[in-house]
């Protein structure tokens, strides 16, 4: 499933529930694929208030890069959690990957991943166009890696507020 939305919409927090809602039902182990890089004060502190409010019972793993090796490592006894790959982007772009390549091989280990996988991305498409050049690029390869994304799951939800809008597929209550 793909949780899509703009900075500070709930979409965590929502994706967050449905992966607890499924590990709950099933009897799964819940992994969080962690993605931030902590350069700074701040950033320390979202990640923090991020582990408080998923609370106890999640595996972490930090996957800066590689997360197509981290979801084909992770067995169907687990529930995963990607958050996010908006910010997997950014430091595959910041570190020169083929991003391209890189897409690919990540919509690749979703197929093949044994574990059910719920990610979370950010919308950047409906701003203005950036100034300058890396903006632009980035913008452009988000919004191709969340059409990618898209097309290669069941269920797509954006959020709003903290209110899901389904995209692709079923009713939230029937995703768990």
């Amino acid at each position: 499933m793909l949780v899509l939305g703009g900075a500070a919409s709930g979409k965590s927090r929502t994706a967050e529930t449905l992966v607890t809602r499924l590990a709950e039902k099933r009897g799964l182990t819940r992994v969080y694929l962690a993605t931030a890089r902590i350069h700074d004060d701040e950033m320390r502190a979202k990640v923090r208030r991020h582990e408080l409010q998923r609370g106890p019972g999640w595996t972490t793993r930090e996957v800066p890069l590689d997360v197509p090796q981290a979801l084909s490592s992770l067995s169907a006894q687990n529930v995963v959690l990607l958050d996010c790959a908006t910010l997997w982007l950014t430091n595959l772009l910041l570190e020169g990957h083929d991003l391209e390549a890189e897409q690919t091989r990540l919509i690749s280990a979703l197929h093949g991943a044994e574990a059910p996988v719920f990610i979370v991305s950010n919308e950047v498409g409906a701003g203005i166009v950036p100034e300058n050049a890396l903006a632009r690029q980035f913008r452009e390869a988000q919004g191709q890696l969340n059409q990618r994304l898209a097309g290669a799951v069941e269920n797509v939800v954006a959020v709003m507020a903290g209110l899901p809008l389904v995209l692709k597929g079923t009713d939230p209550a029937g995703w768990t």
